[in-house]
C-alpha cells in the first residue's frame, strides 16, 4: 500500500514553529541541528528562542541492499558532530524536521548524552507509525502524522525553477 504524502506550506511551517514555542519549559544553552532536514526548523527555532550556540550534526546509516533487515541495526556514522566540550553540562535542543524511523535523532540524542550534555529532542512532525522505537518519542513536537511529509524547502518551486532554467 503506497504511503500518503502531504505537502506542507511555509505558512504551516510557521504555525508549527509557533505551536512548539510555548512547550519549552527550560532555557537551552545550545542547539544541535541535524542536517539536512533540521536546518530550516532549527534556524527558525534558534531565532525564536534566542539560542546563540547553534551546532550541526550529520549522521549516516549504512545501506545494505542485500540485507534490508540489517540496515535497521546498523551503527550510525557521524559525518559531522560537535566536540564534547561544546555539549558537556549543557541543556541541548536537538532539532530535526520529522521523526520518521527515529534513528537519526535518537543517535544524536545518545551522542549528546555520552558527551555529558542533557539532550531534548524536537521535531515539527512525529510519525509514530514509522518509528522503530515503540516506547520513545520526541520530547517536543508540533504535530502527529501518518503521512510522508514534504516540506516547502524540499520541492522545486515554480519561480525558483524558472530562474534556473536557460531561456530558449
Amino acid at each position: 500500500m503506497p504511503q500518503r504524502s502531504e505537502l506542507v506550506s511555509w505558512d504551516e511551517v510557521d504555525r508549527l514553529v509557533h505551536h512548539l514555542i510555548p512547550q519549552f519549559s527550560i532555557e537551552f544553552d545550545a542547539m544541535v541541528i541535524i542536517t539536512r532536514g533540521g536546518i530550516v526548523p532549527g534556524g527558525l527555532l534558534c531565532e525564536a528562542l534566542n539560542i546563540q550556540d547553534v551546532l550541526t550534526a550529520a549522521v549516516d546509516f549504512p545501506f545494505e541492499v542485500e540485507r534490508q533487515a540489517a540496515k535497521l541495526y546498523a551503527w550510525p556514522a557521524f559525518i559531522q558532530f560537535p566536540d564534547d566540550d561544546q555539549l558537556r553540562r549543557r541543556q541541548v535542543l536537538v532539532v530535526d524536521d520529522v521523526w520518521g524511523s527515529g534513528r537519526h535523532i535518537t543517535a544524536v540524542k545518545n551522542r549528546v548524552s555520552a558527551a555529558k550534555g542533557s539532550p531534548h529532542t524536537c521535531v515539527l512532525h512525529f510519525n509514530p507509525y514509522r518509528s522503530l522505537f515503540s516506547e520513545a518519542k520526541p520530547d517536543y513536537y508540533a504535530a502527529t502524522t501518518d503521512a510522508y511529509i514534504v516540506y516547502p524547502w524540499e520541492v522545486d518551486r515554480g519561480s525558483d525553477k524558472v530562474l534556473l532554467e536557460r531561456p530558449e
